[in-house]
């Protein structure tokens, strides 16, 4: 689980330490939705011609690019071009690449230092611009480029390290909290969402990307019962809780805002931890009987949704089928529905490909199928991202063959979004 803690940190993680005392609270059931029983739906789906078919890369901890530090630049270009052309071969359309995962990035920046995943010591130019190279090589090859980035997180340790001299550690200090096992920083400081906020749109300004796209990933996860030091609480009238959504909120809508005043080409979408609330506590919550990240990490996904300040939105619904707290069915029958309700935001369902073939329901070859054919069955699912490249290219259980078997048998077009101005890859 190491990758899975650092790289995206969602549903496994959430699941295991999630928070237990959740008052039992008489709730209505979500609406029903147009999704049907995995047996109703034929073994083989029909080719569609519309669908949004992406992989993550990860960059933090080597977790999928580079596979280690230090390689020289032939080895990472090659490397990365496999990648590439392992995800091509299954008829996937995107990429969704980790560019900025601790503060630091794989572009030369005027606000961060370059990567030490790349080198091994933060802030060491690596000789070439990675992410140009990146996206030239996954359009030539007709995919998206969605450029993925960690705004908050500064490092997955707390422990001391070495840190590059234009490095947010060493700039500004007083901005970057330990938390438990991790160095973050504050997001309740103005100038800190501000930094943020910067930091993506020197990339919209500069690089020719498709998408920003952020993971689940905003206040940190907790950690043992220890509160979260906020440098910025006075007492806000609605409380701590609703303080710290405030602020998460303020950035996404910044976030929002910036990319389409810059590029309106370019999309902006989140991949939220897959539950958004229980409703044990909330009757317009999924039927999970475990928290989600309103509660936990003060995102409030559904409220995104609602405002319009997103173009895709990608939970990652990380859970077998039938699990007890959290069934894949369950959660995804929340989503169908707010997507039903507010179909400017194109929804795309966060897959757990790194689960599969390892304990459980994931040792059946027909679980990840089921799930995606649930997908198929709601005319409100677009698509799918798989976590990670490395788990596709292990191919546990033949996933491969099955997902091009039964789904992905022939090439597909990324849906449409007409409130934009698209740019379009595929050679025509």
């Amino acid at each position: 689980m190491f990758k899975k803690v650092y790289a995206m940190g969602a549903a496994a993680l959430a699941l295991s330490m999630s928070v237990t005392a959740i008052a039992t609270i008489a709730a209505a059931a979500i609406a029903a939705t147009t999704i049907v029983a995995a047996e109703e739906i034929s073994v083989q789906g029909s080719p569609v011609q519309e669908e949004f078919r992406g992989v993550w890369i990860a960059t933090v901890a080597n977790t999928d690019w580079p596979s280690k530090r230090g390689l020289s630049i032939e080895q990472q270009k090659d490397e990365f071009m496999q990648l590439l052309d392992s995800a091509a071969a299954m008829n996937l359309n995107a990429a969704v690449v980790q560019v900025r995962p601790t503060c630091d990035t794989f572009y030369p920046s005027a606000l961060n230092p370059w990567s030490e995943y790349l080198t091994g010591k933060q802030g060491q130019d690596p000789g070439y611009d990675p992410l140009a190279f990146m996206i030239e090589e996954t359009h030539k090859r007709g995919m998206e480029f969605h450029a993925w980035f960690n705004p908050f997180r500064v490092s997955t340790t707390a422990a001391a390290k070495t840190w590059a001299e234009n490095s947010v550690a060493v700039q500004h200090p007083d901005w970057v909290v330990k938390y438990g096992t991790v160095r973050w920083l504050d997001p309740g400081l103005p100038e800190v969402r501000d930094y943020a906020v910067q930091s993506v749109m020197e990339v919209v300004e500069n690089y020719d990307i498709d998408a920003v796209h952020f993971d689940d990933y905003f206040y940190p996860y907790p950690e043992g019962g220890k509160a979260f030091p906020d440098k910025n609480y006075n007492g806000d009238p609605g409380g701590l809780a609703d303080w710290r959504r405030q602020n998460i909120n303020d950035f996404i809508q910044k976030i929002s805002i910036g990319v389409k005043e810059r590029k309106s080409s370019v999309k902006f979408g989140v991949s939220p931890f897959g539950i958004w609330r229980s409703n044990t506590v909330d009757a317009g919550g999924s039927d999970t009987p475990a928290q989600g990240s309103y509660d936990t990490i003060y995102a409030d996904a559904r409220y995104w949704v609602r405002s319009g300040w997103l173009d895709y939105i990608a939970p990652q619904i990380y859970w077998e089928i039938g699990h007890a707290k959290a069934s894949y069915d369950k959660v995804l029958a929340f989503w169908v529905k707010e997507a039903q309700e507010y179909p400017r935001t194109h929804l795309y369902i966060g897959q757990a490909a790194y689960r599969i073939g390892n304990s459980g329901a994931w040792r059946d070859p027909e679980e990840m199928i089921r799930q995606l054919r649930l997908n198929r069955a709601s005319p409100a699912v677009k698509g799918s991202i798989y976590f990670s490249v490395r788990s596709l290219r292990a191919n546990p259980l033949s996933i491969r063959q099955s997902i091009l078997t039964h789904f992905y048998q022939s090439p597909a077009q990324i849906p449409a979004m007409p409130w934009l101005e698209v740019q379009n890859y595929s050679g025509e």
